[in-house]
């Protein structure tokens, strides 16, 4: 089988860093678990931050990818811009930017969207969101409307600080990113075993 691409750059924020996990337990590690168990010889960098807003992400993501020279971002960031009340245009305007800096080094890219709660204002929760599924629409890219939809209504995937998903709720969140991701490892996708 010929694989399409080799290389997985994770540019994302705490969701993406395992912030709270032990070593191992991450979404990230999970998904490099699942393509070894697969015989797969991908390589996936993981470049999270926590407490990354977009607008460090956009500022550090030209050095990420001339380091890593990925064939396939996914890019996780937004949330803290949401959960800092940031003008929702900047952060769409960022996210916009990161995935031209992504095609320009010939990388596709999977956008992970995100929502945030209601009570930062049912006007700004809905505008958050909808920048997400506009730059999706705009650039076309592979996208996972909302990356925490399994997990986010159950309490008990979270940790103490009601933020961040605990271990448990890990493999799902690897499974709301898998059938986007997999089409853009592999050129024959059906190939590869889903759990």
């Amino acid at each position: 089988m010929a694989y399409a691409q080799t290389s997985v750059l994770v540019f994302g924020d705490s969701l993406s860093a395992g912030y709270g996990l032990d070593r191992g337990e991450g979404w990230v590690s999970l998904l490099r678990d699942r393509l070894d168990e697969n015989d797969r010889d991908v390589d996936v960098v993981n470049a999270s931050v926590s407490g990354e807003t977009t607008a460090g992400g956009r500022g550090r993501l030209q050095a990420a990818l001339e380091r890593h020279d990925p064939d396939v971002v996914i890019l996780e960031l937004g949330g803290n811009d949401g959960l800092r009340a940031l003008p929702v245009k900047t952060m769409k305007d960022n996210l916009l930017a990161m995935i031209e800096a992504s095609r320009d080094s010939g990388a596709k890219v999977l956008l992970l969207g995100m929502r945030i709660p209601s009570n930062y204002g049912k006007r700004y929760a809905d505008q958050f969101h909808q920048a997400f599924v506009d730059v999706a629409e705009q650039t076309d890219v592979a996208f996972v409307p909302f990356f925490l939809k399994d997990i986010a209504t159950d309490r008990g995937n979270f940790q103490n600080d009601g933020v961040h998903p605990n271990a448990q709720a890990q493999p799902a969140m690897l499974d709301a990113v898998w059938p986007e991701l997999r089409p853009l490892l592999f050129t024959n996708a059906q190939s590869l075993a889903t759990p």
